[in-house]
Formats: structure tokens, sequence, C-alpha cells
């Protein structure tokens, strides 16, 4: 057994120390939308500092820890804050959670972020649900010796995204009255936020938002079989020409749509079906 394995393994056996439940779902929490966490009930928190070979973010708007929990009846696990490429961390330290949530039997993972807006109607404070992305970074976890515990060496991306998921999430949006966008995310690696020639080139590939996470996440989702939704809130005009970001408005505009946020997610949970309960 490789040494990333072991050291899964090590990590999954902790937490079904810690739990009654396989968890259902996962979550992946991005920049200023960790509130949904403190709507998980029955939650367990646990510090990523104290879970065995988890990495911890130290980027503003990450809190750091595991919620393990119930949202209405399905068994969710969520993280509260990620990693991310520019820290300096691996693609493979990226994806080590989802290689834990996989062996968990985890069927589902709902992967958030904040991301520019790159289409002029993507307002800041708006959502874009994910069909598809591109990894501008040209980097993948799945590099290196390929681990059969976790899928296949050439494993399909196209459709990644699942079409039943984003089905669900469209009817919740639009019961709720919340206006769900759709579109394509692009990864750049950061940490700089993107030029105004990058933002046209990214457009001109087809991008409709840009942010600096998931993509590994998702690919490593889809290596272990993972069904993925995927949710941007639109924090930054990057479309804007001459726009000069900051963190501090990327956090601001992504708790104004927070609300609508966790009303979208935990509805879309609500109405999942898990396949293989227990």
């Amino acid at each position: 057994m490789e040494e990333n394995e072991k050291k899964v393994f090590e990590t999954v056996s902790y937490i079904r120390e810690r739990i009654i439940e396989k968890p259902d779902i996962a979550i992946i929490l991005g920049s200023g939308l960790g509130g949904l966490a403190y709507e998980i009930q029955n939650r367990v928190e646990i510090p990523y500092d104290e879970v065995p070979n988890f990495k911890n973010s130290l980027v503003e708007g990450h809190e750091g820890k595991l919620i393990i929990g119930k949202i209405y009846d399905k068994n969710v696990i969520a993280m509260q804050g990620r990693i991310h490429f520019y820290e300096g961390y691996s693609m493979q330290d990226i994806a080590f959670p989802i290689r834990v949530f996989a062996l968990l039997g985890v069927e589902v993972l709902i992967v958030t972020n904040a991301a520019g807006g790159i289409d002029p109607r993507l307002s800041p404070g708006s959502l874009m649900m994910i069909t598809d992305h591109i990894n501008m970074s040209l980097q993948s976890p799945l590099t290196g010796k390929n681990s059969d515990t976790f899928g296949p060496r050439f494993p399909a991306i196209n459709g990644v995204y699942d079409k039943g998921l984003m089905t669900i999430a469209k009817s919740v949006a639009s019961e709720m009255n919340i206006n769900l966008h759709e579109g394509v995310y692009a990864f750049m690696p950061g940490p700089q936020y993107e030029t105004d020639a990058e933002i046209k080139m990214l457009k001109i590939l087809g991008a409709d938002a840009v942010g600096m996470s998931t993509v590994p996440e998702v690919i490593a989702a889809a290596h272990s079989g993972i069904k993925v939704l995927g949710i941007s809130c639109i924090a930054n005009a990057a479309w804007r020409e001459g726009a000069m970001a900051t963190h501090n408005e990327v956090l601001e505009n992504a708790s104004k749509v927070e609300k609508d946020f966790v009303t979208l997610v935990m509805d879309t949970i609500r109405k999942i079906p898990i396949e293989n309960k227990g």
C-alpha cells in the first residue's frame, strides 16, 4: 500500500470512530460561505489540526473545521474552508479530503466557491451553477502512480457535473425564486487576481467565471465515482476592465448572497436521492 493510501485509511478510521452513520453527502464551503455549517443539526465539529493528515488553510474566510451531522434526513460532512494550490500545497494534498470522503462512502459532493464573474450578466452577489470547467493550471491531482483503490488510471471527466443534481438545484431555485445562473468555471492557480488580458482570454475560451479552487477537488471526485454539484458565488466583477479586486470585497459580496446560497444548498440536499443508505 502506498504511503498516501495509508494516510487516507488512517484519517478514515479516525473519523469513523467519531460518527454513528456514514455520510451521504460532502460539502466544501468556499470563501465567505462557511455559514451553512451552522445549519447542520446534531453536529460534531473537528478542527482540521486535530484530524490526522489533514492540512489547514490560513486564508481569511476559511474556518478550518470538519462539521459532521444532518441536513434534513441526509447525513452530511462539510469542510468549513479548504486548502489551495497557491498556499504551496500539492494537488495531491488538495485531493486528500476527497479520497477520505470516497472511502467513508460519500455519494455526492457539493463543491462551492467564491468566483469572479467573466460574463457581464454575473454581477457580484449572484449565484452560478457550474456546468463544466476549464483547468488553466494544467495540473492534476491524478499525476503520479495511480491508486486502484480510488479509481481507474484514465477516468472520464466529461459530464462530471451531474445532470440529475443540476436539475434538482434548478428546480429548487425556481421554487425559492432564486436567480441561479449557469456557466463554465475556469480554474487559475492564483494567488494574484487575473489581468484584463487574461479575463479576455478566458472569455474567448468559453469561461463565465474564474476562481482559484474547486477543479482539483472535482477531478478527484470524478476519479472516485462521486457525483458532483458545483455552485459559485460571484464575488467580484472580473469582466469590468481595470477592476481592482480585493479579498475583503470577495468576502463582503459572498456574505450578501449567503442567505440564498444556504437556502439553495439545503433544499437541494433535501431532494437528493441517496442510493446506498446505511
